[in-house]
């Protein structure tokens, strides 16, 4: 074995091992660093990363810059300066502007409808769109069908929906009274836009029925989600059918349902066009959330005061993100109780 290998060097009871051959000399002279780097390549790895990513990030950091970044710094700005009727600037304003929000008459008229139009719309939403994701997560004949027309409230614009809504809803020419007096539920029309017995609930409808989609589709993938072992177990085990969806369904379900609560949450608040196209022959606040009240202090009151309407933006956001952090310390306070 060890004559077969030249410059072998043989050990009694190992194999041959080959001699180290001497290392080759550089190809030119002062470069062998240079020759075992790969073509190429720069010596400065770190710095390299940096500048690639930033080329790659560069154009998203522009846009999150000039439509989040730049408007937030001119919201803050807005909020503590004053301003003319034609919106120049006239100089700051201090905390003003914050008081003057804080303080206007119909301040709390606005809270209540605010809290009232989320809380609602996004409890039945969620109630809704789970029912009708245990439909769609079953197998029938036209199931591609009835998903792609449930996704067609979402994907449409809410300006559309809430001009349909506005025609529905017509006290002369409305479907909806139609309807109601053929079948005789009402004795007369019901002007659902102009009644506040009825401004609300109508906003409201029409608010679930543009969410719904949504939350519906984010719940069909979280049962997707779910093993269908665990269901047959719980077959096993003699479970019924409401048992299973108490015990397993929804415990299994419920990250999806936080993600969609809180991107409702978040939605709900700042849906602006429902509320500003239904409500809009409505004089004053009375129907307003805290989104339109925050438009027509700017443009179609009596203030017509663009540093309040800024004070109001922020304030309004300062809700946003406490309401949301207030439901998932309480929905994370549930699951360590649970678990």
């Amino acid at each position: 074995m060890a004559d077969s290998l030249p410059g072998a060097v043989a050990e009694p009871g190992r194999m041959p091992v080959a001699a180290t051959a001497p290392a080759a000399p550089s190809v030119a002279s002062g470069s062998s660093g240079e020759s075992s780097r790969p073509p190429g390549r720069r010596a400065n790895k770190g710095d390299t990363s940096v500048w690639v990513a930033l080329l790659w990030l560069g154009p998203a950091l522009v846009l999150i810059f000039g439509v989040v970044v730049f408007p937030a710094y001119e919201l803050v700005r807005a909020a503590f300066s004053t301003y003319s009727i034609t919106g120049l600037r006239l100089g700051d304003a201090g905390s003003t502007n914050f008081r003057n929000v804080l303080s206007h008459p119909l301040l709390v008229t606005v809270l209540t409808n605010t809290m009232i139009w989320v809380v609602v719309v996004v409890a039945l939403t969620v109630l809704v769109s789970l029912a009708l994701a245990q439909f769609l997560s079953k197998d029938f004949f036209g199931r591609k069908v009835v998903r792609w027309a449930i996704i067609v409230p979402w994907a449409a614009s809410l300006v559309i929906t809430a001009k349909l809504f506005t025609l529905i809803y017509d006290y002369y020419y409305g479907t909806l009274n139609m309807v109601l007096q053929g079948l005789h539920i009402t004795s007369g029309p019901i002007d659902f836009l102009g009644d506040d017995r009825w401004t609300m609930p109508s906003m409201i409808l029409v608010g679930i029925f543009v969410s719904v989609p949504f939350t519906a589709y984010v719940f069909v993938a979280g049962l997707n989600a779910i093993p269908g072992d665990v269901y047959e177990a719980a077959k096993i085990d003699g479970a019924r059918p409401w048992q299973t969806y108490w015990r397993i369904t929804l415990p299994l379900l419920r990250p999806a349902m936080v993600v969609a609560s809180v991107l409702n949450i978040i939605y709900v608040f700042n849906s602006f066009p429902i509320i500003y196209t239904l409500n809009d022959r409505n004089p004053g606040f009375g129907h307003d959330t805290t989104i339109t009240f925050m438009y027509k202090l700017a443009f179609k009151s009596q203030e017509k005061d663009v540093g309040m309407s800024a004070a109001a933006g922020i304030l309004n956001v300062l809700m946003i993100l406490v309401v949301v952090a207030v439901y998932l310390k309480v929905t994370s306070w549930r699951e360590q109780e649970e678990s």
